[in-house]
Formats: structure tokens, sequence, C-alpha cells
């Protein structure tokens, strides 16, 4: 199931396809209507991309290379951009959620290797790894302040205890104390 926000993008990247008649509507077109939606743009953004210069890029690669409809034709999906939005559904469903958003979407679309798309955002150092560390993470993802070290501080100056150690067992040790049945 798609969130209202993704429906409402997908049907944006619809209306700018066949607006301007373009025959099919691909991975290009969604990438270009995810870069208004409310919750891949801030992604988007906290990845480093250059918004204004992507949209740019993608307009112009969409003008030059996408065929124009013939009299009485509709403007189709591409197998990619349907890929795309099956995969999207998939993760989000792997991963407990109700509903594909847009940062599914946006996931999603790097499996589109050969698209223009993700030509695209690699040219402005945008991963599927710095956008998937940025949905896990928020955007204080550094996983340098993350690692499970002792701290300095805490109770007289002492060092404060690993989270390994405050939330695992060491079964080592419980076993040399005759703790665990054999």
């Amino acid at each position: 199931m798609l969130s209202k926000e993704l429906e409402f993008t997908i049907n944006l990247a619809y209306k700018e396809a066949r607006e301007n008649n373009h025959e099919f509507m691909t991975v290009e077109h969604l990438l270009l209507a995810l870069l208004d939606d409310p919750v891949a743009r801030p992604i988007l953004r906290a990845c480093g991309a250059e918004l204004e210069e992507l949209h740019a890029d993608l307009s112009d690669f969409i003008d030059a290379n996408t065929p124009r409809l013939m009299e009485g034709q509709e403007t189709q999906p591409t197998l990619g951009f349907q890929r795309v939005l099956q995969r999207a559904v998939f993760q989000a469903s792997s991963s407990e959620r109700p509903e594909a958003t847009g940062a599914n979407a946006l996931v999603a679309l790097f499996s589109e290797k050969e698209s223009q798309a993700v030509y695209l955002l690699d040219q402005q150092g945008v991963t599927r790894l710095d956008v998937v560390n940025h949905i896990s993470h928020g955007e204080e993802a550094d996983f340098d302040d993350r690692r499970a070290e002792p701290s300095e501080g805490g109770n007289n100056g002492e060092a404060q205890e690993s989270p390994l150690e405050a939330y695992a067992t060491n079964l080592n040790e419980e076993a040399a104390k005759g703790r665990i049945d054999p």
C-alpha cells in the first residue's frame, strides 16, 4: 500500500509526463516528482543533493530522450518505474510499515542501476547507503559517534559502561562462575 503523499507524487509524475506528451512515465519522471515529495525532498537535501541542479538535469534528459505520444495513445509507466514501486512496497512491508513512502521509493530507485536518475544522483555524490543511513538514523547519522565504546564522564569521572556490557550477558563469565546449566 502507498502513502497518500507517495500517491500524490506518482500522480504528479504522471501529470508531468502527460502534459509534456511523453509516451512513457520513467524512473526519471519519478525522481523528478520525488524532488517535491514531503518525505523524499528533505532526505535528498540532507544527503547533499543540489535539488535545483538535479531538477534541471532530469528535465533536460527527459525532454531529450522520452518519445512523444502519437494521436490516441496514453502515457504508460515503464517496467523500471513499476519495479521501483513494487520494491518500495516490498521494502515497507518487510520493515513492518503499513505504507510505502517517498523514502521507500527513493531507496528502491537505486536498484535501477542503468537509469539516468541513478547516474545523476551518483554524480551529485548521493548513494543508496547515504539515503538508507539517513532514513535509519536521521540527520545526526554519524556512525563514528555511535560506536559502542565507553565514554568518559558520568559518576566521579569514571568511564561509563558500554552498551554491550549494559545490555548483554557475558556467557563465558557466567559459565566460569557456575551459573549456567550445562
